[in-house]
């Protein structure tokens, strides 16, 4: 007769994965794919700065890059208020669809 424990016996057939730990691994396995934000020089931060103003003051459409931990996100809208203080600004997407960003968040801007 086998023994209970080689050969697909109790302790080999009996694996199951409770759903917390299930919950736990994707959890951690989602934050190993998360990334770092890139650093921009200065000459890119200007065209960045150049272009939202180019959209405020023109009223022009703006694609941004904002960043995202896990995916880069594309917004496209006008900019309708800078706010110096605290470094964001209002894009308008639609009738009634805004949203605030930081510029610090924004790695690339065109018009």
């Amino acid at each position: 007769m086998a023994s209970k424990l080689t050969a697909n016996g109790v302790y080999e057939g009996s694996r199951i994965i409770l759903p917390e730990h299930r919950e736990a691994y994707l959890v951690q396995e989602a934050l190993q794919r998360r990334r770092g934000k890139p650093t921009l020089d200065e000459q890119e931060m200007q065209l960045i700065e150049d272009a939202i103003f180019e959209s405020y003051q023109e009223c022009k459409s703006i694609t941004l890059t904002v960043f995202n931990p896990f995916d880069d996100e594309v917004l496209r809208g006008v900019v309708t208020s800078i706010d110096k203080p605290n470094r964001q600004i209002k894009l308008v997407r639609g009738e009634e669809d805004y949203s605030f960003i930081k510029i610090e968040e924004i790695i690339n801007a065109s018009i």
